[in-house]
């Protein structure tokens, strides 16, 4: 359902997205971080100025709200990005644990100007080995051996 304060937490990640690229920080996107109706984090997308490839406005957005808010575990926020998030970015909301996603333009817009992102997610949708980067694997008994401990650990912090 469409409220004026979704609307209004959209804004602020839209002209988040034209200030920032305006800025010179980075890419046109934003992002906006909420929790019980409060915005707690606005960031953009800063690949760019800090030559970090994984600065994506999200990605930033995520970061800041753990910070301020001491934890690692966002349930119960939702997240505003100016941009349908590409996968690495989905995969962040998705790890931080947040409730809900709203985004404004989506894949084949940002492709349209310019943007990889259907890339990825077409690559992401082939088998791993009809990928044009192929993983491959090594060590994987050794890998496991530390998973092992992990498990028998008994003072861990789950996520």
């Amino acid at each position: 359902m469409l409220t004026d304060d979704k609307c209004r937490y959209m804004h602020a990640a839209i002209q988040k997205a034209e200030e920032n690229f305006k800025s010179g920080n980075g890419g046109p996107f934003g992002a906006v971080v909420v929790r019980d109706g409060e915005i707690v984090a606005v960031a953009g997308n800063c690949v760019t100025s800090t030559n970090d490839p994984t600065a994506h406005a999200e990605v930033v957005a995520i970061r800041e709200a753990c910070k301020k808010l001491e934890t690692f575990d966002l349930s119960g926020c939702e997240i505003y990005a100016s941009c349908e998030p590409c996968p690495m970015c989905l995969s962040a909301v998705m790890w931080a644990r947040i409730g809900k996603l709203y985004y404004a333009a989506d894949r084949a817009d940002a492709s349209r100007a310019g943007f990889d992102d259907e890339l990825f997610y077409t690559e992401l949708a082939l088998p791993a080995d009809q990928r044009n980067l192929r993983p491959i694997q090594l060590l994987q008994e050794e890998a496991v051996k530390v998973f092992d401990k992990w498990v028998d650990t008994t003072d861990k912090i789950l996520y």
